[in-house]
Formats: C-alpha cells, sequence, structure tokens
C-alpha cells in the first residue's frame, strides 16, 4: 500500500511540474493533419446511364435510397414556380395506387418517401426495402399527375407567395436575388401570382417526362447493402427505367457593379432594417480556392467568433448576430453578409459591414484567426463523417465536380496546410468590397436619405420589382388633408364622431379551423376590449379600461406598461382618425405608394411617446386600405358598406407574423352606439 501512495506522489508531481512549465500565453502547435479513413463509396454503371453509389453501414438494419438528377439550372417564366410543384405531384398518386394507397402502405412499413424536381428519397428497415423499392418505382415509373391536387398545391402556394410579401426575411431574399442575378436568371426570377397560376398538370407533366431520365442520374444507397446485392435490386428496380435526350441551358454570368448599388424596400412599420451586402463569385466545389474560401468565411462571418460577430454584436450592440457566407456553384456563386439591426443604426452597420470586408481584404488575417477557423472546421468535418450519407454525398461530389479520388480522404491535409499568405490571397482574390450590392428592407422614411452615403439608391417593391415612382400632383396636399378626405370619403367627420360605442364580430377560417374575433369600442370612455375565439373558447384577448390595459393568453394575464399601453390607444377606436387631434398625434405624409396596384396616400402616425403606426389611403376614392404595425401586422381594408351613415370595411385581412397564412375576417354583425356594460371588456 505504502508503494501504491509513493507511486501517486511521484506521478502527481512530475505532472504537476510538466504542467507548471507549459507556456499557456501561446497557442498549442497542432500536429500534422491526417489523411482520413473514408469508407470509399462502391460504384457501378447501369446500360442506361444511371450511376449507383454503395456505402455499406450495417450498424442499424436500415437503408436508404436517393436519387439525384443532374440538370442544369431552369429558367421557367411565366411559369416561374413550377418545379416547385413536381415532387409532390408525382407522390400524389400512380397508375395503381391513390395518394391514399400509397401513403398508407408506406406508414404501414415505418418507411419513407419523397420526391422534388430533381431527386427523390426512400427509406425503410432493411426487411422492408424491397417494399419501398417497389414503391419507389411505382412514383417514378406510373405518377398520373391528379388535377384535384394541382389545384390544392396551387391554393397553398397562392397563399404562402401572399403571406411572403410581408415577411421580411422573403422580401430580402427576393430582393437580394433580383439585384444580383437579374430577373432573366434562374436564381433571380420570381413567382408570383400570375406565373402560378398559368401552370398546368401538363406543364407538370411535360417536365417529368424531359428531365426525369437514367442517363442524368445518380442513385445513393446507404445502409445494410453491400455491392453485389445492390446490383441486383438497382437492375431489378431501375433497369427498365429509359434514357433519353435531356436540352441543357446557358446564361450569361452575373456580372459585378461598377460601384456599390443600394437597393431598398420600404416596410415603415418595421422596427428593424434586414441588411444583405452580396456579390457574385466564380467558386466551384474542387476549385483552387474552394477549401480557402471556407476558411476565409470563418474569420469573417462563419460563427459568433468571426470578425463580423464580434464587431457588430459585441462590441456595437447592433445586432443578435451577424454572419457571413461564400457559397459555391456550378453556375455562378455568391458571397454574403447579413444582419437584422435596429432602424436608427442601420446606415452605421453598413460602414461596419464594409469596413471588415475592407479590412480583411487589405490588412489580411492573423495567425491566430486562421488556427481558431482551422480548429473549427476540422471539428465540423470530423462530426460530419458520423453520417454514412456524408459519404454518399462524397462520392457524388466526386463525380459531378470531376473531383480527385482522395479529394475527401486528403480534406484536412489540404485544409491545415493553408497559411495566412494563402488565406490573404484568396480574400484579394475574390472580394471587391467596393463592388457590392447592399440590399435593406426596412422603414424608408427613416434610412433612405443615410444610405445614400454608400451608392445610388435603388426602390424596390415587396416582390423584388423597381418601385413605382409616383409623383405627387396636389403639391398643396399635406397629411391632414388626407385625414381630412378620408373621413369625408367615409360619410364625414360629424357622422364619424357620432359613432361614440360600436360592437363587431368578425369570422375567419384559420387552416380550416373556424376563428371568431369580437371587437367592443367604447370611444367616449376610452373603453377597448377584444376576445378572439376558437370553438367557443377564448384563446386570446386584451382589455383597455380606467387608464390600464392588459392582455391573456394560454391563461396568463399580463398588465401594459405606460409605453405600451399609449401604443395599444392608437387602434382602440372605432374609427381612430376621428380621434388623431384629440390624441395629440402628429402626422407626416410620405408621398404616394403603390398598394397592390392602388396608388396610396402614405400617412405615418406617431403618437406622444414614439409609437408609430403607418396608413395608407387610396388616391382615387379617399379610403383606408392599408395599416401598417411592426407588432400586430399588417391589415388590409376592402368592401366598405354604408352602416348609419358611415361606411365601414366589412373584408380585414390580416397579415401578422403571429399566424402562418393570411387571415381573411370579414365582419358578421356590427352594431353601431349600442350600450356597453364592463362585462363587454
Amino acid at each position: 500500500m505504502k508503494k501504491i501512495t509513493i507511486s501517486f506522489v511521484l506521478s502527481f508531481l512530475v505532472a504537476f511540474v510538466s504542467f507548471a512549465q507549459v507556456d499557456r500565453s501561446q497557442f498549442p502547435k497542432s500536429g500534422p493533419a491526417p489523411e482520413i479513413k473514408i469508407g470509399e463509396a462502391e460504384t457501378f454503371t447501369l446500360d442506361n446511364g444511371l450511376k449507383v453509389f454503395v456505402v455499406k453501414n450495417d450498424k442499424l438494419p436500415r437503408v436508404s435510397f436517393t436519387l439525384v438528377l443532374e440538370r442544369d439550372p431552369l429558367l421557367e417564366g411565366d411559369k416561374a414556380g413550377l418545379t416547385g410543384f413536381v415532387g409532390e405531384m408525382m407522390t400524389a398518386g400512380t397508375t395503381t395506387r391513390t395518394k391514399d394507397q400509397l401513403d398508407q402502405e408506406i406508414d404501414f412499413i415505418g418507411a419513407s418517401l419523397s420526391a422534388s424536381s430533381t431527386s427523390m428519397f426512400a427509406s425503410s428497415l432493411k426487411k422492408h426495402q424491397n417494399k419501398v423499392l417497389e414503391l419507389m418505382a411505382d412514383v417514378l415509373y406510373n405518377p398520373v399527375f391528379p388535377q384535384e391536387e394541382m389545384d390544392k398545391l396551387k391554393k397553398q402556394t397562392l397563399t404562402g407567395l401572399a403571406q411572403s410579401k410581408d415577411n421580411p426575411n422573403a422580401i430580402s431574399s427576393r430582393l437580394t436575388g433580383m439585384m444580383v442575378y437579374g430577373k432573366d436568371h434562374p436564381y433571380g426570377e420570381v413567382a408570383t401570382e400570375e406565373t402560378i397560376n398559368n401552370i398546368t398538370v401538363e406543364d407538370v407533366k411535360k417536365y417529368y417526362e424531359t428531365f426525369f431520365k437514367p442517363n442524368i442520374a445518380y442513385l445513393a444507397i446507404v445502409g445494410d447493402m453491400d455491392k453485389a446485392e445492390a446490383e441486383k435490386v438497382v437492375k431489378k428496380y431501375f433497369a427498365s427505367w429509359k434514357p433519353g435526350d435531356v436540352p441543357t441551358f446557358t446564361y450569361e454570368k452575373p456580372k459585378r457593379p461598377e460601384s456599390d448599388i443600394v437597393g431598398l424596400v420600404d416596410r415603415s412599420s418595421s422596427v428593424q432594417t434586414i441588411i444583405n451586402i452580396v456579390q457574385p463569385v466564380e467558386l466551384q466545389v474542387g476549385d483552387e480556392d474552394y477549401i480557402s474560401s471556407r476558411l476565409v468565411n470563418q474569420i469573417l462571418g462563419g460563427g459568433s467568433s468571426s470578425r463580423l460577430f464580434m464587431n457588430l454584436r459585441e462590441d456595437k450592440g447592433y445586432t443578435y448576430g451577424a454572419y457571413s457566407s461564400i457559397s459555391p456553384d456550378k453556375l455562378i456563386g455568391r458571397i454574403s453578409a447579413n444582419a437584422s439591426v435596429r432602424t436608427e443604426v442601420t446606415d452605421s452597420a453598413v460602414v461596419q459591414f464594409i469596413y471588415e470586408l475592407d479590412r480583411l481584404v487589405k490588412g489580411g488575417v492573423t495567425e491566430e484567426e486562421l488556427a481558431m477557423a482551422k480548429s473549427n472546421l476540422t471539428g465540423s468535418f470530423g462530426r460530419s463523417l458520423e453520417s454514412p450519407a456524408t459519404i454518399a454525398n462524397f462520392a457524388l461530389n466526386t463525380e459531378r465536380y470531376n473531383l480527385p479520388k482522395d479529394y475527401y480522404a486528403t480534406y484536412l491535409q489540404k485544409l491545415n496546410s493553408f497559411t495566412v499568405e494563402d488565406i490573404n490571397k484568396t480574400a484579394a482574390d475574390l472580394i471587391q468590397p467596393d463592388k457590392m450590392y447592399i440590399t435593406a428592407v426596412g422603414n424608408g422614411s427613416e434610412i433612405k436619405d443615410k444610405l445614400a452615403q454608400f451608392g445610388e439608391v435603388r426602390m424596390y417593391d415587396n416582390m423584388g420589382n423597381p418601385a413605382k415612382e409616383i409623383e405627387m400632383t396636389d403639391a398643396s396636399m399635406t397629411a391632414e388633408k388626407v385625414i381630412d378626405n378620408y373621413l369625408g370619403a367615409i360619410g364625414g367627420e360629424a357622422a364619424a364622431q357620432a359613432i361614440k360605442t360600436a360592437k363587431v364580430v368578425m369570422k375567419a377560417d384559420v387552416m380550416g379551423n373556424a376563428l371568431e374575433i369580437e371587437l367592443n369600442f367604447d370611444d367616449a370612455n376610452m373603453r377597448f376590449g377584444q376576445k378572439t375565439k376558437m370553438m367557443g373558447n377564448v384563446m386570446q384577448s386584451s382589455t383597455i379600461m380606467d387608464g390600464k390595459g392588459v392582455t391573456s393568453a394560454g391563461g396568463q394575464t399580463i398588465e401594459m406598461n405606460d409605453e405600451q399601453l399609449e401604443e395599444a390607444k392608437m387602434s382602440a377606436f372605432f374609427i381612430p382618425e376621428a380621434h388623431y387631434t384629440a390624441m395629440g398625434y402628429s402626422l407626416a405624409l410620405d408621398g404616394i405608394k403603390d398598394v397592390d396596384g392602388t396608388p396610396a396616400y402614405k400617412v405615418i402616425i406617431s403618437n406622444p411617446s414614439g409609437a408609430k403606426v403607418t396608413n395608407y389611403y387610396a388616391v382615387d376614392s379617399g379610403l383606408k386600405i392599408k395599416n401598417e404595425n411592426e407588432k400586430a401586422g399588417d391589415t388590409y381594408y376592402s368592401d366598405y358598406q354604408e352602416k348609419s351613415g358611415v361606411l365601414i370595411p366589412m373584408t380585414w385581412t390580416i397579415k401578422s407574423p403571429m399566424i402562418p397564412v393570411p387571415l381573411e375576417a370579414k365582419v358578421s354583425s356590427l352594431e353601431i352606439n349600442p350600450t356597453l356594460t364592463e362585462s363587454d371588456f
């Protein structure tokens, strides 16, 4: 026992002395990167041209089949959105099975089966592989493309498109694509209501017949199957697949601008600006600069220790996170840096983005940054190898990009071989900080003039089209006159102010569920009550009464603070315009804007606490057609009808970040000047 104790003490002392001699001020030098022993995919090719890759992994009794089509990007033109229907239509039934039967058979064996315009995927337990392959082949060979499925998909797509028009991230994506690539490029075109409605079942069928050919396809098999068995099952289910000629396409490569250009979409209700700074780049997987570009991006904006993150979040506090990406592509790649920032620091944030891009190109990186980037990317690469599907993807990439056979086996060696000088050269070769597209989605009246310092500011609408510039023909028009015209259009200010109380019930449908919204207004006593019901149960409510405001949802009740209460009051009147003056609100006219094809005066209403809402009033009729509120969402007003001498909108279309689809609420009952009690609130 004594010998054991002495041995332990000596070992502890040796370890302590060794620890004390380590210089902790220096990063430990990494050893040489190993050549990774990646299980190679075995390959074979059918007579019809289908290339097959097999990655055996028998740790679990499962097998998956991924079919990928290698076609050129497709410009869909007046049928933009077509490819989004193909996969769903293919799995909507075959000549031997209805959609319900197909779904039932898949569910019965616990399998999965899906398709897209360029791929198919099936997965099951090993013992069910023949069944899932039978179903996969049935979908591949015998889709019937039912019209009823097309009708349903169109409706869903149009609903999603309508919602995306008020989604800042979707707007930013469309704007960026249009500016960088143009609408006559596959990566820049935008699906609209018109193009979606142009798509027919015959279009989907023609696409399928044109592009689903084995001679442009790869099949990756991952799981409990070896090459010998794979050859048998693939020949059984895919050998009869007929090859054919597939059209190819070429497109003019987008160019970088001669100098920075700013694209702006005005969302008046926004309290944040989505910034995206982008330029195209010619970069593919396997290019000389590809791996080094990943290190460049990791240092610039690849994570929470990157330069952009540390600058814009940790140092300046402009955003919750700032990131970048350098994305390769066979056609054309893209460099991007982005963040959502507070409106008031929009221009300052752009300054910092450009500063970091410029500093990277001109000043280069440090040894410490490069070491950390290598460590991060090495770790993520190692973790990716835990998935057998990664090996299949490596095999597919090797074939698709004509990579050396040992490209991924020696990936870490190549990654760790780059020096500071190499990375600095890559940054300088790929990035031009003075030739960027700077896109912004935010409050135009607050940020437009500030953004002009970075380049020409071009205005766009929420679909990526150049915004229609509508000139004010009446130079004497003011915000106050717009409100007066509105009150006159609905019946006159006196008639509007004569409405002291109102009770409104609206009904809507949310994804098949009946919704009822009850609104009670007591303008004379500054009382307001709102209840949202589903199946008779109150899901959410808000009340303003006795100088206090509360909201309730999910069994929790929260009292509004003073600022929230004052903001809520801005929408707590039956006809708010009749009370703007009395409430001390200020009005600002921000020109004429296009609201879904209708020219409308844009009026910004501010209360003394600084809260704002924005209303749009049609130039021709004077009626209010839209309200913007950053927190509550956007509301569109239509179907005005005369009630008690006043025109009232009977349809409210609500687009809120809180609901997944636009909510069309129709007034089912309306009482003017009823007697209201406390129970109504």
